[in-house]
């Protein structure tokens, strides 16, 4: 059953409440509709104006999510799925990851499928055995020693029109290299997915844990 919280004000009488047996929150003032919150909380719509966060007209906010961290132990690809439409930014969160081989990092996205082809990516390796690769088959961390762990973040951002452009950086457990990477690739759709693997696809994972975040 909806409860209701009446409240007076200096400007006129307002009103805060659950509207239905849905939960939804309704926040009124003098029987107008201001701003509604859904039961989870992931929207917010309506007129919101204090201290600019969402100002003149209908706006939403939605809530920053944290995955459920996978661990990089086993197999050669560890796979995220289920991510909303709505997502403009994932954070690929890397901790203490490592692989068998020497092949690089490659972090794939996608629509409705992972796309492997098409993408521009740049990826260099500071200190240790210095060096610079580029990939077309998703966004390339260079690394090339088989005895570091990695952890770090790369962030993937919506540009528009489907455009996704990723950044970030990775430091080795030794701390005697990074790995920078940058780049960009289109797909078909909003992303819903996002796939970490290697070059050569055939290297497996052999410790730490990978997760993401998106909002």
């Amino acid at each position: 059953m909806a409860s209701t919280i009446n409240a007076t004000t200096a400007s006129g009488g307002g009103i805060v409440e659950t509207g239905d047996a849905s939960g939804v929150l309704a926040l009124q003032s003098n029987g107008t509709t201001i701003v509604t919150v859904s039961s989870t909380g992931e929207a917010v719509t309506g007129n919101m104006t204090a201290s600019g966060t969402v100002a003149d007209g209908v706006g939403t906010i939605r809530p920053l999510v944290s995955g459920t961290a996978q661990a990089s132990t086993s197999g050669t690809s560890i796979t995220f799925t289920g991510i909303p439409s709505w997502v403009k930014r994932v954070t690929v969160m890397f901790n203490g990851v490592s692989t068998s081989g020497t092949s690089s990092y490659l972090i794939q996205i996608g629509s409705g499928s992972v796309t492997t082809t098409g993408y521009g990516s740049a990826s260099t390796q500071l200190g240790g055995s210095a060096s610079t690769a580029t990939s077309t088959a998703g966004y390339l961390l260079n690394s090339n020693n088989a005895s570091y762990t990695q952890s770090g973040n790369i962030t993937i951002s919506l540009v528009g029109g489907n455009v996704y452009v990723a950044s970030g950086i990775v430091g080795n457990s030794t701390g005697t290299a990074t790995i920078t990477s940058g780049g960009s690739v289109t797909l078909s759709g909003a992303l819903d997915r996002v796939v970490i693997t290697t070059v050569n696809g055939t290297d497996t994972f052999d410790a730490g844990s990978i997760n993401i975040m998106y909002e």
